[in-house]
């Protein structure tokens, strides 16, 4: 696991290359490397996971130099393929193999990874070009800016570092405030600065002086599942997706690091943990398996720790209890908001930061998490929604506003008439054309359509990103095993019945798989998200209220120019006298973005005047 950086076509020097290096320092803390030539440059800051003692970055196969974020799964069975086609490898990290698949596959080499990455490659062999992949889901993000006017390229795997670039300036993004408060944090391509985008999932990108930056989709993970089985039983399927979990998790077990897991006492997380902890019972490990719970100092709703011992009591691991307090949430929003690049409108960030901090400080590099089983199975009440409804029914309009930090109607009633003006008008969207479409007039079940969107749009944009940036701000490796391509492709395959019927159940066929591991209290209990009570926390005596004030006060509204003070400030009066969800999560969201401007462009960014204008004030 790493963090890369790089350039195309660009003077970059090596105090630049040092100076983004240490922008992303905590992702890799282990070795720090780059290569450069005139017109090109590529880094790597290392976090080893596997073989130590090798795999130095870049790695070099004659005309070929490439550096690697991520963990690739298949590496063995690649390396043996290679080797008989007459390659000899000195190591046996799994990124040692790329620059011979990159020779042997070309710009298809991305094709016959199967785990996490981002990969950047320099082909100098011809007219020197920058070949970058991503992987199937998206976790492993790379952020880049393409200037097509001066034919410069930079990219970073975090935004921090990619600004540490002497091209790369911070210019908001007109629409982005509109976009956050529409989807809590930008989907597709877009990010919150204008000209920074980010790679999409699935994506290999290549760069030339002569056709500039072009960028070709593979298939994501569901579009290359087989057919949909409808005459396999719910058992069966059941025992087909443990048999398939239990293979992969045995899979992400492997590393030269300690290995732990994160327990939140729910169904996907501890199931991970109970096939983890089996396996490596099987294997005959001397080390029970350790699994990480978080918790909050005080009497909370929604406190999940009894369920997180139950799970761990039943499955023979070591537990560690982590609680933090409250209080020193106000602490850590700068260290989130900094570590994230741009606002994220889920609370669950600081828990989030705050569980892989412990898990680095009890000594794991590395800890296997229960993310992406809702998106792929059917688990958000939204989707249950979204299919009670009958036919002929707006239920695409309630999913979307679902899927908001702000409802729509509320957005409208926010924006001064001269922000509405400009993001409200025709055309627009701040969601990508694509995710509208899928929805409108995309093939199959309305279930089918909506985790579609879910996977190529949500889930990488909102929750791996947030998942990436928060583990390795400790230098911790997170590994997905339900984004396995091989869990993707089956979730693909199940008919609706198998995963979420209104009124039956939800992710039907993971809780059959579940059946016999887990205790019955976790099994039956409602479903629950891993979130931190906000609505409880915001509230007048409480830090997070005194800071919300401050930050949201009408002197930085006023100064912003965007929102209007009075609507703020009925919020406040809302959440004081009736608090809610809506409400808190609203002030949460609006208190998360001006945090975000300050810590980019600076506490003295006044009105928003556009995009460019904001970068010059903020020097």
């Amino acid at each position: 696991m790493c963090r890369i950086h790089g350039s195309f076509h660009a003077r970059t020097t090596d105090d630049e290359m040092r100076r983004v290096a240490a922008l992303q320092h905590h992702g890799g803390p282990d070795a720090q490397s780059f290569a450069r030539q005139s017109g090109w440059a590529l880094g790597n800051n290392r976090l080893s996971i596997m073989d130590p003692e090798g795999g130095d970055q870049p790695y070099r196969l004659g005309e070929i130099t490439v550096v690697f974020n991520g963990e690739i799964y298949n590496h063995d069975r690649l390396r043996t393929e290679l080797m008989r086609q007459g390659f000899h490898f000195d190591d046996r990290c799994d990124g040692s193999i790329l620059p011979a698949l990159y020779l042997t596959y070309g710009d298809r080499f991305a094709e016959h990874l199967d785990g996490m990455f981002s990969v950047a490659v320099m082909d100098l062999r011809r007219e020197p070009r920058l070949v970058i992949a991503t992987d199937a889901s998206g976790m492993k993000p790379l952020y880049y800016h393409w200037d097509e006017r001066n034919d410069r390229f930079h990219f970073a795997s975090e935004l921090p570092a990619l600004l540490g670039f002497d091209g790369v300036r911070p210019y908001e993004d007109e629409l982005g405030l509109h976009t956050y408060l529409s989807a809590k944090t930008p989907f597709g391509q877009r990010t919150m600065f204008e000209g920074i985008d980010v790679l999409p999932p699935a994506t290999t990108a290549v760069v030339t002086r002569e056709d500039g930056l072009r960028l070709t989709s593979r298939r994501m993970g569901y579009e290359s599942a087989p057919p949909v089985d409808e005459d396999r039983s719910l058992s069966r399927a059941g025992e087909s997706l443990r048999e398939l979990l239990s293979r992969e998790v045995s899979r992400l077990l492997i590393a030269d690091a300690p290995v732990a897991a994160i327990t939140s006492g729910g169904l996907d997380s501890s199931l991970v943990t109970a096939l983890a902890a089996r396996i490596l019972f099987d294997r005959g490990s001397s080390e029970a398996l350790h699994t990480f719970n978080i918790a909050y100092t005080g009497n909370w709703p929604g406190d999940e720790r009894a369920f997180a011992s139950e799970v761990s009591r039943h499955t023979g691991t070591v537990h560690h209890q982590v609680e933090i307090d409250p209080a020193t949430f106000p602490d850590l929003m700068g260290d989130v908001v900094r570590h994230l690049g741009q606002p994220n409108a889920d609370p669950i960030t600081l828990s989030t930061f705050s569980l892989f901090r412990a898990v680095r400080d009890a000594g794991f590099k590395v800890a296997l998490t229960g993310d992406a089983a809702d998106e792929l199975f059917g688990g958000y009440s939204r989707m249950t929604q979204a299919l009670a409804a009958p036919e002929g029914a707006d239920w695409a309009g309630p999913y979307l506003d679902h899927l908001a930090a702000v409802p729509q109607s509320l957005r409208r009633q926010l924006y001064t008439p001269e922000y509405a003006a400009r993001v409200l008008a025709p055309g627009a969207s701040p969601l990508p054309p694509g995710l509208t479409d899928i929805l409108a007039h995309g093939e199959g079940s309305r279930l089918q359509r909506i985790t579609q969107i879910e996977q190529r749009y949500r889930l990488p944009a909102y929750h791996l990103r947030r998942v990436d940036h928060l583990s390795m701000a400790s230098s911790v490796e997170a590994r997905l095993p339900f984004c396995q391509p091989s869990v993707v492709r089956f979730a693909a395959s199940l008919p609706d019945q198998h995963r979420t019927v209104p009124g039956v159940g939800v992710k039907r066929a993971l809780y059959r798989a579940a059946e016999g591991l887990l205790p019955d209290s976790v099994l039956n209990r409602p479903k629950q998200p891993f979130t931190l009570p906000i609505t409880a926390m915001l509230a007048p005596g409480q830090r997070l209220w005194a800071m919300a004030r401050d930050v949201l006060s009408p002197q930085a509204l006023r100064a912003d120019g965007r929102l209007r003070y009075e609507v703020v400030d009925a919020l406040f009066a809302e959440q004081e006298a009736r608090p809610s969800d809506g409400s808190s999560l609203a002030l949460w969201a609006l208190m998360s973005h001006q945090m975000w401007r300050s810590e980019f462009f600076g506490p003295s960014a006044g009105a928003h005047r556009g995009t460019r204008e904001l970068a010059v004030m903020a020097g």
